[in-house]
């Protein structure tokens, strides 16, 4: 009997001893479990989540153990793709001038570098839009397109004022025109692609982005470099960066559109952030001109003229004898005989203060309102004032 009794509870109280550090170890991995598997659910979805956005994760181990997580990303966008597809339309443009060596035999050099615009290729013939600077001078021009082709180009025509050329081109090997949209509708702050040459052929299909920071802006021209503006240009400002080899390169909007034709002839160069393009809507009249007929023939009077604000304002009265109710206008000195300023009479020193009504306060006044307002062969009215008299006569605009 006691031996029995001393058996039965020895295994009873080794049960005992194991049976409460079990219970611990259930409840302890119950709550590590309650606490991890949360975590580990979280994780799951969040690589899932990368996975399925077309993302991919790289873990780095630090020499300290911790974790680095790269994360490469698909930039594949509506704006990448437009960019892609415009690119191929914009060219390089190289002025290529003679000049004689040493034994008077002559040789070409690379006078400069610019970029430019296909907008038409039709029956085996490309035509180009660019900057008249760019072009300026080229006794030969060359077109390199995107895939480093180089086409040798014949200069159409090309206008001052405008700042535009056209180029024609052999168009075999083009495979991509701009589709050309329209100024009239651009706001300010929606974005602006500008995509050129900056600084050369090396850098050629440079993209810069930023936004239309201003439209209808006038900025003053002077073509002779005396310090005196003879036009005043309108156009788009925006501050995608525009460099030199700029010149000539598209301008779009976010569609792939072009709206306006970059210049850096009218950019401020000693300012940042501002940059200058023709309007797409005021350069297509010129575009199909100069395709047309090679030239753009403008409204012609027949006077060297100069703006009164030039003139001290003692020679107002001493000299030209004007009355104190005159606050602007242009003088007239010199006149080119049988033009149409001197058959309708006019003489050297008359002042001109009106066009068919509309006020001239100086010589841009008067440029916009013949070039923009005006045609060949239309009769003008023009008030002048001849040593104090006011006058008028009518002018029938001819051409240079």
């Amino acid at each position: 009997m006691g031996y029995y009794d001393q058996n039965y509870r020895r295994p009873h109280k080794q049960r005992g001893r194991w049976l409460i550090p079990l219970i611990m170890g259930i409840v302890i991995g119950g709550l590590l479990v309650f606490i991890v598997m949360p975590e580990l659910f979280r994780t799951d979805r969040d690589t899932a989540s990368l996975e399925d956005n077309g993302t991919e994760e790289e873990a780095n181990t630090n020499d300290d153990g911790s974790m680095n997580q790269v994360v490469e990303v698909d930039v594949t966008t509506q704006l990448t793709e437009i960019i892609e597809e415009v690119t191929p339309s914009v060219v390089g443009i190289t002025n290529i001038q003679q000049r004689n060596d040493f034994w008077e035999q002559q040789d070409g050099f690379e006078a400069g570098t610019g970029s430019g615009v296909i907008y038409k290729n039709e029956n085996g013939t490309a035509f180009v839009v660019t900057n008249h600077h760019v072009i300026e001078g080229a006794d030969t021009v060359e077109v390199v397109l995107s895939n480093d082709t180089h086409i040798e180009a014949e200069i159409v025509g090309s206008d001052l004022f405008s700042d535009l050329a056209v180029l024609r081109m052999d168009g075999s090997q083009v495979d991509k025109i701009i589709e050309v949209g329209s100024s009239a509708n651009i706001k300010v702050g929606e974005p602006a692609i500008a995509i050129g040459n900056p600084l050369g052929l090396y850098l050629s299909s440079t993209v810069t982005q930023g936004v239309i920071s201003g439209t209808e802006r006038t900025i003053p021209q002077d073509f002779n470099q005396d310090g005196r503006s003879d036009w005043q240009a309108e156009v788009i400002q925006t501050d995608a960066a525009i460099n030199p080899g700029n010149s000539g390169g598209a301008l779009i909007n976010i569609y792939g559109q072009l709206v306006g034709i970059n210049s850096m002839k009218i950019n401020q160069e000693a300012v940042e952030g501002i940059g200058f393009a023709i309007p797409i809507d005021s350069a297509i009249p010129i575009i199909e001109e100069l395709e047309a007929t090679g030239e753009v023939i403008r409204p012609y009077l027949g006077v060297e003229i100069y703006s009164l604000d030039e003139v001290p304002h003692t020679e107002w009265r001493s000299t030209l004898n004007l009355p104190s109710e005159v606050e602007g206008g242009v003088y007239v000195w010199n006149i080119e005989p049988l033009s149409p300023a001197d058959t309708a009479g006019i003489e050297r020193l008359d002042v001109i203060t009106e066009l068919d009504g509309e006020q001239v306060m100086n010589m841009i006044d008067l440029r916009k309102i013949l070039y923009q307002e005006k045609n060949i062969g239309d009769d003008v009215e023009i008030t002048y004032y001849r040593n104090g008299e006011k006058s008028t006569t009518t002018i029938t605009l001819g051409t240079q």
